[in-house]
């Protein structure tokens, strides 16, 4: 979404300091009092190469600067060169293109043409989704509705964990404890069950970690009593997932696992070899990373068996030929942070120069009682029981607020299955989070519900005033202060969108509606909009329709709807 405003400021700066237009733009910002200006160029950036003092160079700005038709004036403030906007002139070209734009609002095509992969969630069969699971999904989630709304051909990969030895050891549990009535009912509960009874056995036991390693190897040789029983785990877990996924509305457009890569291992290793890259070590074949400060990646064991790092080897360059990817990226816990510095230095020693286009994009764990959540151990809590508890208090919450509300239901899992959603995504996703029903499920504060509400509250508006937008009021109207706050905060909303996926970074979107709901409390609570001047009123009605639109767009973004009602 190309700024005019900026533009203008860009062609006239660009040339009196030796910088490109492009660079201009990149470094204006927006002044903390509005009545300095509503941009400013720091004059730091081109006082080295001008040999000049910041401040003397933006008092030369200022006083050269022509004013235009769309920016009035400069004035300097110290090493910043401040410019100020014609409001009504602001005010047309933003109300205007996001009336035009509507659910496309904050996009733009600079995307076209390339793909971005983003694989996320990822979980392993035979295992319920834990709520820990939670921040890959929506994390990965929002980074394709992002980088989809910037024009990019974007493909979501589930990529399970479904091969590997800890398969062998749930056979093995399996085949000592389980029976036809495990694969009834709850039967990700019950095999996981088995689980963990078995690595707790296995702890008294170290004969029971080998025959689990036999299992999986007779897995990997085709063995058909394994296979079988793999293929029956699988599709259970799948069938659960696929529950979880529907109410959180996550969709992939590939489903692929570890498993659909085995039989690429013996081609994959032969090109590591011709390389030059992979030698044995004590009988396993390693690729020696000590000259990048690594521990060596591990390709294949002792006894035949392939790794993960093998498997995630052959899957990037599959998926090299065939999406010839812009970008490849991992959402993947921060414990994984060696292992895919690992990958990317072995394709890159591969000679694949596409390696730094791929990014490890990593995030906090999720505590429950101060404790990292563990499959192994069996501390998870069911992300299907936090949604649905999240739904029932989101409905007894709307309820209380709005007994005659029509379609309460649909509204309450909006709401709450929001707030999980917003709770996590609100967050920088590096850090670790707590995991508190409290804080999830608050309907205050910096919340989902608050963002979804200020939505409903501006719906709530239009239908009141009960006429078309228009699309072309007076918008020489639009002059109080709080007014233009929101006008410059709707202008910023692609920049937010382009800084969310330089950084892969949900929230800033999340930070972007708490700013943006937050000024239109303010203003709301100073100044009426439906009033007894009918071209006033048609003005802030454009401008009311404007910001409900943007947080539309921007819950959309983090994959959450915005009721109409609440």
């Amino acid at each position: 979404m190309k700024n005019p405003f900026v533009s203008e400021i860009a062609a006239q700066v660009a040339p009196l300091t030796g910088l490109s237009p492009a660079e201009i733009e990149y470094a204006l910002t927006v002044p903390p009092d509005a009545a300095l200006g509503d941009y400013a160029f720091p004059c730091f950036l081109p006082a080295k190469t001008l040999r000049r003092k910041p401040a003397d160079i933006a008092a030369d700005l200022a006083a050269k600067f022509q004013p235009g038709a769309l920016v009035t004036a400069a004035r300097a403030e110290g090493p910043y060169a401040n410019f100020f906007a014609d409001r009504p002139a602001f005010a047309r070209w933003i109300l205007s293109r996001a009336r035009a734009e509507g659910d496309r609002f904050g996009g733009s095509d600079e995307g076209v043409g390339k793909t971005v992969i983003v694989e996320f969630s990822s979980p392993n069969i035979a295992k319920h989704l834990g709520v820990h699971h939670i921040r890959s999904t929506m994390i990965g989630n929002a980074l394709v509705k992002i980088y989809g709304a910037l024009g990019y051909k974007v493909v979501s990969i589930n990529f399970l964990g479904d091969w590997g030895t800890q398969f062998g050891i749930l056979m093995a549990a399996f085949r000592k404890w389980g029976d036809a009535t495990t694969l009834e009912g709850d039967a990700v509960s019950n095999l996981n069950a088995l689980y963990v009874r078995y690595n707790a056995a296995a702890k008294e036991d170290p004969a029971l970690r080998d025959e689990g390693r036999a299992w999986f190897k007779r897995l990997e040789d085709g063995d058909s009593e394994a296979v079988a029983l793999w293929q029956q785990f699988r599709q259970i877990s799948l069938a659960e997932f696929e529950k979880v996924y529907e109410l959180l509305g996550v969709r992939f457009d590939v489903l692929s696992g570890e498993s659909q890569y085995d039989r690429h291992m013996p081609q994959t290793i032969e090109r590591l070899e011709k390389a030059g890259l992979a030698r044995l070590d004590q009988g396993a074949l390693i690729v020696d990373l000590s000259a990048q400060k690594m521990p060596p990646v591990l390709l294949r064991k002792s006894d035949g068996a392939t790794l993960y790092d093998t498997r995630d080897v052959a899957a990037a360059e599959d998926r090299w030929n065939t999406y010839r990817f812009a970008r490849m990226i991992y959402v993947v816990g921060g414990e994984q942070q060696l292992h895919f510095r690992q990958i990317f230095t072995v394709l890159g020693l591969m000679g694949y120069p596409w390696s730094k286009d791929c990014f490890h994009v990593h995030f906090g764990i999720l505590r429950l009682g101060g404790e990292k959540m563990s499959g192994r151990q069996g501390k998870v809590v069911m992300l299907r029981d936090v949604l649905r508890e999240a739904v029932e208090r989101a409905l007894k919450a709307v309820t209380e607020k709005n007994p005659a509300l029509p379609n309460k239901e649909e509204i309450a899992a909006a709401v709450g299955i929001g707030a999980v959603v917003f709770n996590d995504l609100k967050r920088g996703r590096i850090k670790d989070v707590d995991f508190d029903w409290d804080a999830v499920l608050s309907f205050e504060g910096e919340t989902g519900p608050y963002v979804q509400y200020a939505h409903a509250r501006m719906c709530s508006i239009l239908r009141k005033h009960g006429l078309p937008v228009a699309d072309a009021p007076d918008w020489t109207l639009l002059r109080e202060p709080e007014e233009f706050a929101l006008l410059k905060a709707l202008s910023v909303f692609n920049a937010a969108i382009r800084r969310a996926a330089d950084a892969n970074e949900p929230s800033v979107i999340s930070q972007y509606l708490l700013d943006l709901c937050g000024r239109f409390s303010t203003y709301y609570h100073k100044h009426k909009v439906l009033g007894e001047d009918p071209a006033l009123t048609a003005a802030r009605i454009a401008l009311v329709d404007a910001v409900r639109q943007t947080v539309a767009n921007g819950l959309a973004l983090l994959g959450m709807k915005a009721p109409e009602e609440m």
